[in-house]
């Protein structure tokens, strides 16, 4: 290259070199500047990474406390059989009722849900008429049992003498949708004792 450019005249090399610099100076915007933000995006990226690989390897580091509370959770409660469910939901809100002083005017037949993987619900819609406080002591009883008793839906206006309110309320009641196997096998081994 240094016999090349010595051959030349001093403004033929003055020419190839703003050549040779102009060709730098494209090839330098065309494939190099665009890339200086690349360093920044990859950092970037790197640091969601790594916070992920952290999240995750906390998340996974929490999967046997995790597995020891769904199976603490799947012992806990009675089980149900799933064609007495119904009956027993109604059963507890009649004996509710009656425990707070009211009966039940209406009620329509139970619905049963099954989205949930552990639980089926069965919901229950009552009509009754009761004062303030038979009411909040139906309330307060179905949710302090030991039943997964829940209101849903509360509608409440007054009676037409004004003297009581009219509710109509739709309760739900979550019961367990398998029982469960621990229990099942304990049984199995100590009958075989």
């Amino acid at each position: 290259m240094k016999k090349y450019l010595a051959q030349l005249r001093p403004l033929e090399r003055r020419l190839v070199v703003g050549v040779a610099v102009v060709l730098l100076v494209v090839l330098n915007a065309v494939f190099i500047w665009p890339h200086f933000s690349d360093w920044g995006e990859l950092r970037a990226r790197l640091e969601k990474a790594r916070s992920d690989l952290a999240r995750n390897q906390t998340a996974s580091a929490q999967i046997p406390a995790l597995q020891a509370q769904v199976k603490t959770f799947a012992n806990e409660g009675e089980f149900v059989a799933p064609e007495d469910q119904a009956i027993n939901l109604m059963r507890t809100i009649q004996s509710q009722a009656s425990a707070s002083g009211f009966g039940i005017q209406n009620y329509s037949r139970a619905l049963m849900r099954t989205n949930d993987a552990f639980f089926v619900e069965q919901v229950q819609n009552i009509n009754v008429i009761a004062t303030e406080e038979q009411l909040i002591d139906f309330l307060y009883k179905l949710g302090s049992g030991a039943s997964m008793i829940r209101v849903r839906d509360l509608e409440l206006q007054p009676d037409p003498p004004h003297q009581r309110l009219a509710a109509n309320i739709k309760l739900v009641a979550s019961y367990q949708k398998n029982p469960a196997p621990a229990k099942a096998k304990q049984n199995s081994t100590a009958k075989a004792k």
